[in-house]
């Protein structure tokens, strides 16, 4: 655990710390109770307390098992304090009846909403990306390669889906196998290595990276055409050729520039330069 951090919400301290191995951020529970209803903290505590045992009363496990993790006080010692991630924090703030918590609902509405029109016509998601990567000053040659990089993953996803894999740590597992692959570094490294917590990797690589990124993926998506592996070792195998392939191009790549294709520049930079 590192990276303590305080945030300032509309004028009030909200205590986190960035947990590297499982790649969230965890809030303080009472300093997010005390930002949206203009409580000390003494009273935030009492607040969450009775919300908290409230919340039991109705069945609610997302947000009443929290975890418990060190925080520094005012006093400058350390005491267990509640902490929720992002999901448990704003599964909360729903169950805070407070002005300053209104926007927050409208919000999560509105990306639910979002949602679900995005499940149904997939091509409005397309069209959202594009929109933001625009909004956020990348060039209309990255993005064009960022768009297509979507489209291939989406292609590897449905044959991992056709072999049994389980979204979340197996996606997640097979994804850094192809990253080490290619890259010769794990996906957490190579984050590390940008500069990154939860942003994207793939937002923060420059066009050389992404598109041989894209191979990587690609090359994968084709071998498991051809062989259908089933399960997750099977695919582990599948998933560390494909990225083989684009490790080829890279070290050929390299040895004719005379520089590293791998680099630490994030979006912040690519943009602006």
């Amino acid at each position: 655990m590192s990276d303590t951090q305080i945030k300032l919400f509309d004028n009030k301290n909200v205590r986190t710390l960035w947990d590297k191995k499982q790649e969230k951020w965890y809030f303080s529970i009472v300093d997010i109770v005390a930002a949206l209803t203009d409580n000390d903290y003494q009273h935030a505590r009492n607040y969450w307390k009775v919300l908290k045992n409230r919340l039991k009363a109705e069945g609610n496990q997302s947000v009443t098992n929290c975890n418990q993790l060190k925080m520094q006080s005012s006093d400058g010692k350390f005491y267990n304090t509640d902490v929720g991630d992002t999901e448990q924090i704003l599964r909360l703030i729903q169950s805070i009846p407070s002005k300053k918590a209104e926007p927050f609902k409208l919000w999560l509405a509105s990306v639910g909403s979002q949602r679900i029109d995005e499940i149904a016509d997939p091509e409005i998601a397309i069209q959202r990306a594009l929109t933001y990567y625009q909004k956020m000053g990348y060039s209309s040659r990255w993005i064009s390669q960022r768009l297509r990089s979507i489209e291939i993953r989406k292609e590897l996803t449905n044959e991992w889906d056709k072999a049994g894999i389980k979204q979340g740590l197996e996606y997640a597992l097979l994804t850094d196998e192809i990253t080490r692959s290619w890259s010769d570094m794990k996906t957490r490294d190579y984050k590390q290595l940008k500069g990154l917590h939860k942003e994207s990797l793939r937002d923060n690589m420059t066009n050389a990276e992404l598109v041989l990124n894209m191979l990587a993926e690609l090359s994968t998506t084709e071998i498991a055409k051809k062989e259908k592996p089933k399960g997750l070792k099977a695919n582990m195998t599948v998933a560390n050729r494909g990225g083989k392939v684009a490790r080829q191009a890279r070290l050929q790549l390299e040895r004719e520039t005379g520089k590293s294709v791998i680099t630490g520049k994030n979006s912040k930079l690519l943009k602006k330069i």
